[in-house]
């Protein structure tokens, strides 16, 4: 989790949580109004407002644009819990708050560094990736003719598995064509 959280008021105006996201290179700020965490505004939802007509950011409280149901833990929540609940709702953070304080934030950058971390451990990479199990290849003994076919991946009555019908299958009708153009 990042413990430094920007934040922003619920009255501030949207070009000043630009210029926050922007400044910090982060996409998510917790709204606090008296020191309380009421929402979180996104750079998502700061360009959803700011492409209606007629929306000046200098102008609009960020209010008007926040999320007021940010998903919030308390702290000591498992990392395993917030991620599964993370990715089951594809939230792209989680504000960590204590009695409505905010502590921290856990954001999907956050999850991935976590991921890099697990898979960079010395434990990580002396597990060996499971491989694969496969059956030799059997070829015909029929002739040069056959094993040119079977070793091109051809299926020949010799190589053919058993115990499946050698009966032909109909053939598919054709799709209707469809017409080009609109709707």
């Amino acid at each position: 989790m990042t413990r430094t959280v920007h934040t922003i008021g619920t009255q501030s105006p949207l070009s000043e949580a630009h210029r926050l996201m922007n400044e910090h290179a982060i996409r998510h700020l917790p709204v606090l109004e008296g020191g309380k965490l009421v929402g979180v505004v996104s750079m998502r939802d700061l360009h959803l407002i700011e492409t209606l007509k007629g929306v000046d950011p200098k102008e609009v409280a960020v209010e008007e644009a926040m999320s007021q149901e940010a998903y919030t833990v308390p702290p000591g929540t498992t990392l395993l819990e917030v991620a599964r609940t993370m990715a089951m709702h594809k939230y792209g953070s989680a504000v960590i708050a204590n009695k409505g304080r905010v502590e921290g934030i856990f954001t999907t950058v956050d999850a991935l560094k976590a991921l890099e971390t697990l898979l960079a451990s010395p434990q990580a990479e002396a597990t060996p990736a499971p491989r694969r199990k496969t059956a030799p290849r059997q070829l015909s003994k029929k002739g040069a003719s056959s094993k040119a076919a079977a070793r091109k991946g051809a299926r020949t009555t010799a190589n053919r598995p058993t115990g499946k019908s050698t009966a032909k299958r109909p053939a598919r009708k054709a799709a209707p064509a469809r017409k080009r153009g609109g709707r």
